[in-house]
């Protein structure tokens, strides 16, 4: 049997660059036409010219933070805020909305009709579900998608599916030893305490592989798991836009899936990364009914080089790696990455530059530290200077860096104060 879903992953890295940018513009239309906040959104953008990753890059990031603040103000015309093609109304036609979740915000996020419609499939073939296999589901199935995400995946792929759900440690346990499931999918965590329960009482779980998400489940974690006699495989996946990415059996990062276009943008700005360097994990996905363009995850990670050794052809992301959103108070002020950006931007002599703060309680210090060639360039760290002034209202101190000496951890902004 293939170890790969279908052949889109590993048709050749070319043919999937021309496959997916000739789709951005008639999704783009889709979502302009049928999408009121996209049209709202994109209303200067022609998007028969948005056909590559350089005039992708041109349109702005959606944030979260857009989706909750339109929702409450549409609350009661639209309550998906007019970010779903198939539309509150939609509910009431055969074709139009199956299911809407509230994921916390809240922020609400329709279900189409469509088979698999998160397209987690794929991400459980490649950790070796198959069909005819029982998958003993312990994501929620209250109020988030994250159940419906996996349930529908595994149907796709032609799986039966016990429902656990989250808590109830017991009669899981018990569903478990009657109906001998081979797959598990849920969090780390929850599978941990899972497999301690049942060693506590002398008895082996069924389970001989899984499919986790939610949480970090590193290296130590997952040795802990095989030990135990349970492949485990991660999947990153959110209820906006679906599967991003996905693990495979040669454990080297996270292949891309084949329906999203992802992006690394440095934090605070929608400007591409180089390869390589950490930024925040920007996804437009190819869904008709929930057409995000642009969306920030709000998620850091970085591209891999070369491709996946199991022969799937597709962009690679090293994983989770922390949080994008590195908005710090210094004295009484409200500092984000984006103002560092802005900064940036106003000197082409500077790459990046990273905020560092300092100091304890009552005496807050920042200094902004910049990667430039120019490193004995007395007017530029003055200049520099004033517009750190101009931008953040604060004073801080400004350091010339060799380009290429501040960390490649996607921070903008490193909070080294003495207390919390």
């Amino acid at each position: 049997m293939s170890q790969h879903f279908d052949t889109l992953e590993t048709r050749t890295p070319q043919e999937r660059e021309v496959a997916l940018m000739s789709a951005l513009p008639a999704q783009i239309a889709n979502a302009k036409a049928h999408a009121p906040a996209f049209a709202e959104l994109l209303r200067d953008v022609d998007g028969t010219q948005i056909n590559s990753r350089v005039a992708l890059a041109r349109l702005p990031v959606l944030r979260k933070h857009q989706l909750l603040e339109r929702q409450h103000a549409l609350r009661d015309k639209d309550p998906l805020g007019g970010f779903s093609t198939i539309g509150w109304k939609g509910m009431i036609r055969p074709n139009g909305v199956r299911r809407i979740y509230q994921s916390p915000g809240p922020i609400y996020e329709p279900e189409g009709h469509a088979s698999d419609y998160w397209r987690a499939a794929r991400a459980m073939k490649a950790a070796g579900f198959e069909a005819g296999d029982l998958v003993h589901n312990c994501f929620s199935y209250h109020l988030t998608p994250g159940a419906w995400i996996m349930e529908s995946g595994a149907h796709a792929l032609g799986c039966a599916v016990f429902p656990g759900g989250v808590g109830n440690t017991e009669q899981q346990l018990a569903a478990v030893a009657d109906l001998r499931p081979v797959a598990y999918a849920g969090t780390p965590s929850f599978l941990k305490i899972l497999l301690e329960k049942a060693q506590e009482s002398g008895h082996k779980l069924s389970f001989t592989k899984a499919l986790v998400s939610g949480e970090a489940c590193p290296p130590s974690l997952r040795d802990w798991f095989t030990q135990r006699g349970v492949a485990v495989f991660q999947c990153y996946a959110t209820a906006d836009v679906g599967l991003i990415a996905y693990e495979t059996a040669s454990r080297e990062g996270l292949v891309l899936d084949e329906g999203v276009i992802v992006e690394i943008v440095r934090p605070g700005t929608g400007d591409p990364v180089p390869d390589g360097e950490v930024g925040e994990v920007v996804v437009t996905v190819l869904n008709p009914d929930y057409p995000m363009i642009r969306f920030g995850t709000g998620d850091l990670s970085a591209i891999l080089p070369g491709t996946c050794p199991t022969g799937r052809t597709g962009l690679r992301i090293k994983g989770w790696m922390g949080r994008a959103d590195q908005t710090t108070k210094i004295r009484g002020m409200f500092v984000h990455p984006g103002q560092v950006a802005e900064i940036v931007k106003r000197f082409p002599e500077v790459r990046k530059a990273r905020l560092v703060v300092t100091g304890e309680m009552a005496n807050d210090q920042m200094a902004l530290h910049v990667e430039t060639d120019h490193l004995s360039d007395e007017a530029l760290k003055a200049r520099v200077s004033e517009a750190v002034r101009d931008v953040t209202k604060l004073r801080g101190e400004v350091h010339l860096v060799q380009s290429g000496s501040l960390a490649n951890d996607g921070k903008v902004i490193e909070d080294a104060r003495s207390y919390q």
